[in-house]
């Protein structure tokens, strides 16, 4: 592996050892990479010359680079174009609130999930992202911006379970100490459903937040909107949901967007109420983003109300997500998709 900013401690400090330099050369490259989010081996001033070139020659530097970037006039929202290495396009949104900034982040270019509802899966799954990929969409807004990022969003592009290394990695590395030190607390990661998955996520004794896209009652409805559904039922993601809390004792997210005519009715909200009913949950009603190719429409603002109190009236937390950064389509796969469409791709 020669990308160096996907490696841990433990592996540069191996690396420095066969390198023949100090195991303190390891955090002090750590620090460069992970802390001073410094990516250009010539200003990393307290490692010999010496050791500069050589990593130069054998472990390249490849930054990835904001591409477009565009600011939202209502709430500040910024939403990231970001060009990787081979020219791949992923994008990123940092979002600010009261309590801190948020950033949502990609884990692939592009999804091979099919939800009908994300523009991510337009043009299906063109490969994973590397860990160095994930670290530096949240790298780049905090130097772009001068501002701390407090916590994480693995819920744009990709299926971050899919490959579970990688994502766990990231993890790691985001959460070190003598990194960015972001808390597993606040660092939630989204998944559709896979089953094994969330199985194999409990037992690695992590504490972030797991969120699960839901988006229906039952299973034949589920099945119309996301194609994983037609592998594993209803039943079996709350089986699995249910081990994660028991190992972990963290409450789970369930997302959920409200589809007009679709999944938005009374009576889907009694029945989410009902297979919820007792667990450690909290479900984030999301009013759906408007996409041409799909013919979805958001839901009324009556609509989400009602669904809202069913659930709350069932003791179920509730919050509804609030739509930020309409004005610079902040919304999952948007502003890549267009951009892709610009570009003749």
């Amino acid at each position: 592996m020669n990308d160096i900013i996907s490696m841990n401690l433990t592996e540069l400090e191996l690396l420095m050892q066969e390198m023949k330099q100090g195991k303190f050369r390891a955090k002090q490259l750590f620090d460069w990479l992970h802390n001073k989010m410094v990516w250009n081996y010539d200003e990393m001033s307290n490692l010999p010359a010496t050791l500069r070139n050589e990593l130069k020659e054998k472990f390249p530097l490849t930054s990835i680079k904001i591409l477009e970037k565009y600011e939202s006039q209502i709430d500040g929202t910024i939403k990231y174009l970001f060009e990787l290495s081979d020219s791949h396009i992923i994008e990123s949104v940092l979002m600010r609130y009261k309590h801190g900034n948020s950033i949502c982040i990609s884990s692939q270019v592009g999804c091979r999930m099919g939800c009908k509802f994300c523009a991510s899966t337009l043009e299906g799954l063109v490969r994973n992202l590397k860990v160095s990929e994930m670290l530096g969409q949240i790298y780049q807004a905090q130097l772009d911006t001068g501002e701390r990022i407090s916590n994480i969003v693995i819920m744009g592009s990709g299926e971050p379970l899919e490959y579970m290394d990688i994502t766990t990695k990231f993890v790691e590395l985001i959460n070190h100490e003598l990194g960015q030190n972001i808390g597993q607390r606040h660092i939630t990661v989204s998944t559709c459903g896979l089953v094994p998955k969330i199985y194999e996520l409990a037992d690695r004794g992590f504490q972030i937040t797991l969120a699960i896209s839901l988006h229906a009652t039952t299973d034949e409805k589920r099945r119309e909107v996301m194609p994983i559904a037609k592998k594993y039922s209803i039943a079996e993601i709350l089986e699995a949901c249910k081990y994660y809390i028991d190992q972990t004792g963290r409450r789970i997210t369930f997302e959920y967007s409200l589809i007009q005519g679709e999944n938005d009715s009374v009576e889907d909200a009694m029945r989410l109420a009902k297979l919820l009913k007792g667990m450690l949950a909290h479900v984030n009603l999301i009013p759906v983003n408007p996409i041409e190719e799909r013919g979805y429409k958001a839901a009324t603002n009556h609509s989400i109300e009602d669904f809202a109190d069913v659930l709350k009236s069932n003791h179920i937390e509730t919050t509804v997500r609030r739509t930020l950064g309409q004005d610079i389509d902040a919304a999952c796969g948007q502003l890549r998709r267009r951009y892709l469409q610009k570009r003749g791709e």
